[in-house]
């Protein structure tokens, strides 16, 4: 003699899973195993620090300075003429290790006198050139 659960017309229609979860687990396991292992490690050539190296020295700065009527000045002295602007820029230029050529505009000079400058060092072959003190066109 059965026993009947439930009424005739039900019917459990359901998957067995525990064979799929067997070989997933198997597979998981598999491609662990084959998978070589990682490195994470990068290859660099630091340098090496040697008691003979003198400490660097800090570079050699050049002030030009381009007053409100255009007036231009090379650390601290007046530049009066265009040519002996030309003759000094290019003399930087000539120089293996150039130096910083920092270009300080008055708040109040027109931007031609400042491009010429920037166009004229550029033209001759001066390759460090900035310009500093932005801070006073903040306002």
């Amino acid at each position: 003699m059965s026993m009947n659960v439930g009424s005739e017309g039900d019917m459990m229609v359901e998957m067995n899973t525990t064979p799929l979860i067997d070989v997933m687990l198997v597979l998981l396991i598999m491609f662990i195993i084959t998978i070589p292992p990682q490195t994470h490690a990068v290859r660099m050539n630091m340098p090496v620090n040697s008691q003979n190296n003198p400490p660097p020295k800090p570079p050699e700065i050049v002030r030009i300075d381009v007053d409100f009527d255009g007036t231009i000045g090379w650390n601290g002295e007046i530049v009066p003429t265009r040519a002996e602007l030309q003759a000094k820029l290019y003399r930087i230029a000539q120089q293996p290790d150039q130096p910083e050529v920092h270009l300080r505009p008055n708040k109040l000079v027109t931007y031609k006198h400042v491009a010429m400058v920037m166009a004229e060092a550029q033209r001759l072959g001066v390759t460090k050139i900035g310009i500093v003190g932005n801070e006073q066109f903040m306002n």
